[in-house]
């Protein structure tokens, strides 16, 4: 009995891994081998690779497409002088094979010499039959040198090459949208399409290019197009949900969105999208039963207790929306939207201390916004930490140099702690800004603005009524 391609594979494969076990030594022809490794560089197993490599080198010393299998484990790990030395032996005895010249360009890559890489990788070119493979990994030197008009042209080769490489494709356009060549991009795809009309993923990049031009009517009919190629293209589903929520079109989108759900496992931005639907709708059962899901889909994802808390700052039930901003805390502590959301609603149920705290977070966190700077000062002098006050004003002035709120602010703190030399030199610097802006000093330090000498100064750039 005559035994299919892959049966004998497999029979090579377990024969291989019966004789690793036993430490019997069989034969197998170099073919076998390469079969092997083959096998298992796809599966990411480098060891057992290694391992085929030797013996197959053993038994067959002189293959040359064995010692090529060693020099790309050799390239995986980095042991890129051995590789270079191997490569240069076997180019002296085959000029004429690509795979040579392939693995020659990855070293060069591997060595951030993207330039010599491309030279290598077209003279495998002149040899080659395969031009497809050769295209893209030129291109892929390219993107290294941010050359993107060359990567795009080399994707363009590739696909011309083979019209189902979608991985150029998407290349292509990834190159389109770094240019900013919305049209040219929809110009290319149309081409595309002309010989490939039935291509969803085509139709799906021609619908996301509109989409980003804001053209929604154009977009839709993209991703229709998509999806009669292709009934069960998930993505399609999603792209279409995102456009007819564009047009306000809330039940249409939940829809597509709910195919998305049966026909792949669910995703928790198919929830979060219906629940922001609903929400437009009026359907608040709805909407927070579907946040609720997607926390629950993905627990990780800030968007959905986000969404959550936002719902119920809306409704003004601050207590349940601290409940939900606790719990988001209590996953990620480092996410700075969870603590700005945090100070928010303890500012709104006026537990000022933990307000601070999430004001404070925030800002160590990297949120430098002004109001955040204000909104924690403003919380310290109703607390009286006039100092601490002082020292978070003194440092959002090195982000916001020459602003009226903060010197205010700095003015008032400096009279409330005696130190009315820094208090006059912050009081003129402000008024200098904005002169209107010193209701800031009534408001926040009324017994200062009722001193003398602090409303002469005032007097002096604007006249009080």
């Amino acid at each position: 009995m005559q035994l299919s391609h892959n049966e004998e594979d497999n029979f090579s494969l377990a024969r291989f891994e019966s004789m690793l076990k036993t430490n019997d030594v069989l034969f197998f022809d170099s073919n076998e081998f390469e079969n092997i490794i083959n096998h298992y560089l796809e599966n990411g197993k480098i060891s057992l690779a290694k391992k085929a490599v030797k013996m197959g080198l053993a038994q067959h010393p002189a293959s040359v497409n064995l010692r090529l299998y060693k020099v790309e484990i050799l390239v995986f790990e980095d042991k890129l002088d051995l590789a270079d030395g191997i490569l240069n032996e076997l180019k002296e005895l085959e000029t004429s094979n690509e795979e040579i010249y392939i693995q020659k360009a990855q070293i060069y890559s591997k060595r951030d010499m993207h330039t010599e890489a491309i030279k290598m990788l077209q003279s495998a070119l002149e040899i080659t039959l395969e031009d497809a493979e050769i295209f893209s990994l030129i291109g892929m030197e390219y993107l290294f040198l941010e050359d993107f008009e060359n990567a795009k042209y080399s994707f363009m080769k590739c696909l011309e090459a083979d019209e189902e490489d979608y991985s150029a494709l998407y290349n292509i356009m990834y190159c389109f949208d770094f240019l900013e060549q919305k049209t040219e991009a929809i110009d290319y795809l149309n081409l595309y399409l002309n010989k490939n009309p039935y291509c969803e993923v085509a139709w799906h990049q021609v619908g996301k290019q509109y989409f980003d031009l804001k053209e929604y009517n154009k977009a839709l009919a993209a991703f229709d197009f998509a999806i009669i190629s292709d009934d069960r293209f998930v993505g399609a589903y999603l792209e279409k949900g995102k456009v007819l929520e564009k047009l306000k079109r809330y039940n249409e989108a939940i829809e597509n969105y709910n195919i998305t759900l049966e026909l792949d496992d669910p995703t928790s931005f198919a929830y979060l999208r219906i629940g922001k639907c609903f929400e437009k709708l009026g359907c608040d059962d709805f909407a927070l039963k579907n946040y609720k899901q997607t926390v629950h889909e993905d627990p990780l994802l800030d968007k959905g207790w986000i969404a959550i808390t936002d719902f119920y700052i809306k409704k003004l039930n601050f207590q349940k929306a601290l409940y939900y901003i606790n719990k988001a805390i209590n996953i990620d502590e480092e996410n700075v939207l969870y603590w700005k959301r945090y100070a928010k609603i303890n500012r709104r149920l006026n537990f000022y201390e933990e307000a601070e705290q999430g004001y404070k977070k925030s800002l160590e966190l990297g949120n430098y916004e002004l109001e955040t700077w204000i909104r924690r000062c403003d919380i310290l002098i109703g607390l009286g930490e006039y100092e601490t006050a002082i020292s978070s004003m003194l440092q959002a002035l090195e982000f916001y140099p020459n602003t009226a709120e903060i010197e205010y602010r700095l003015a008032g703190l400096f009279f409330c702690t005696n130190k009315g030399e820094k208090g006059y030199f912050h009081l003129n610097n402000a008024l200098k800004i904005d002169s209107e802006y010193y209701i800031i000093i009534e408001e926040l330090f009324p017994n200062i603005f009722e001193r003398k000498s602090v409303k002469q100064i005032i007097n002096s750039f604007v006249k009080l009524s």
